[in-house]
């Protein structure tokens, strides 16, 4: 290593030989400046990142030459990106789920023009689950394919029944969308997720109350929002952000490759990410975690010692979405591809970090060294996103959601609904 006269800014051998090179008084014969040069360049070619069978060349930051940057420059494009985003953001103040009413009304616009006919019901009708509320009472099939999602679904039912007029709709309790756009006509089936290709309409998924993924720490299921609101607002006071581990974390399982990036890049640079493949149902051998054992589960208040959290889609959208941000940790959202009903109220730039979801290593460092590089900027970032979370996602605006989803939606339709003879009464539990 050598300093500068003043003493402040120290460089390897590899960079002063750089400058040493290129000083424009050398006198070297080309032959030799060659040589060096690609002697010089060679120690910059050492690979940064893993592949996927072989580890052998991933090395800690320690041991890689430090380059000197100018962040300001290096990261011009998320900081218009930030620009524009707090330049054109109005903060929702509503007290309760107006904030979402946008949402509303886009998912209904479809069946506005013509009302839902009982013929659409009828034809909808084998895609999900119907349900029927008659007089203030609560009916559906008899058999429900997932017993605890509907069980979700219909604690909320409950909060809201005394609400409703007569009305039936179609509840799918699948994680994938029903009801295609490049597929026949329209179907009013509501789905807890989907893309920009289906007209499912959204509504609030089950886990809120009962019937999320289950796994060894939730054998159960991920459910009861409220408690995990608590649990996880205790974490992130216990553990304050200047507290937090500088790294980027994530656990789950290989649900979709567009989640090997992160997880080849902590094994490339574990001091700058820990990110691990665990079990899933379908877990056969190591190569189902990208050739390594399976990794622990971890609760998720725990994920509240890392400043940067990482969401990735599931089958549909990630249920653990709106837990990470409660831990007031960054949350880098990779893919704008799938949304819950909440989602499109939240930006990107201002409440989490958007990431391209075919993001490389190279890519997902960038963003990372971005975010660590800047801090007040991630602080801030993840505070805004953790205030939403909290103030927005109550129990309360879940249920105010479904009261107003279920009378929009009951006003669009053109008849006058009947008890239908093969459904049974679903009583309060």
């Amino acid at each position: 290593m050598f300093c500068t006269d003043a003493g402040n800014l120290c460089l390897d051998y590899r960079t002063a030989l750089f400058f040493f090179l290129f000083n424009s008084s050398t006198k070297m014969p080309l032959m030799f400046l060659f040589f060096l040069c690609m002697t010089f360049l060679n120690g910059f070619s050492t690979q940064d990142f893993c592949t996927v069978k072989d580890n052998t060349n991933c090395r800690k930051d320690s041991e890689k030459p430090q380059i000197l940057r100018d962040t300001s420059k290096m990261y011009k494009e998320y900081w218009k990106a930030i620009e524009y985003a707090e330049s054109t953001y109005n903060e929702c103040v509503s007290k309760n789920c107006s904030c979402f009413a946008e949402g509303i009304k886009r998912d209904l616009l479809p069946f506005k023009e013509k009302g839902i006919d009982e013929d659409l019901i009828e034809s909808s009708m084998s895609r999900a689950t119907i349900y029927q509320i008659i007089g203030k009472q609560l009916y559906r099939n008899r058999e429900c394919m997932f017993p605890s999602r509907c069980a979700g679904v219909e604690h909320f039912l409950f909060k809201i029944i005394s609400n409703l007029t007569d009305t039936e709709f179609i509840v799918n309790t699948r994680d994938y969308p029903q009801s295609n756009k490049h597929f026949g006509t329209a179907m009013p089936i509501f789905s807890f997720s989907k893309t920009s290709d289906y007209y499912d309409i959204m509504y609030p998924a089950w886990s809120f109350w009962d019937g999320g993924p289950a796994i060894s720490l939730y054998p159960r299921g991920l459910g009861r929002w409220d408690q995990h609101r608590s649990s996880l607002n205790k974490s992130s006071v216990k553990i304050p952000w200047d507290q937090k581990e500088n790294k980027a974390f994530f656990r789950g399982s290989r649900t979709s490759p567009e989640r090997d990036s992160l997880v080849l890049l902590g094994r490339a640079q574990p001091e700058l990410v820990d990110a691990q493949y665990t079990k899933n149902q379908a877990w056969k051998s190591n190569e189902d975690t990208l050739y390594k054992p399976p990794a622990p589960e971890i609760p998720l208040e725990d994920h509240c010692k890392y400043k940067y959290l990482f969401n990735y889609r599931g089958v549909a959208a990630s249920f653990r979405h709106k837990h990470l941000f409660l831990c007031n940790s960054l949350v880098f959202h990779v893919g704008a591809e799938w949304l819950e009903f909440y989602y499109d109220t939240m930006k990107p730039w201002i409440h989490y970090i958007p990431v391209p979801k075919e993001a490389s290593q190279a890519d997902l460092k960038r963003l990372i060294m971005f975010a660590r590089e800047n801090d007040d900027m991630a602080r801030k970032i993840a505070q805004r996103g953790r205030d939403f979370i909290w103030n927005k996602l109550r129990m309360s605006d879940i249920v105010c959601y479904w009261k107003r989803i279920l009378q929009e939606y009951s006003k669009l339709l053109t008849y006058k609904p009947k008890l239908r003879n093969d459904l049974i009464n679903i009583n309060k539990k």
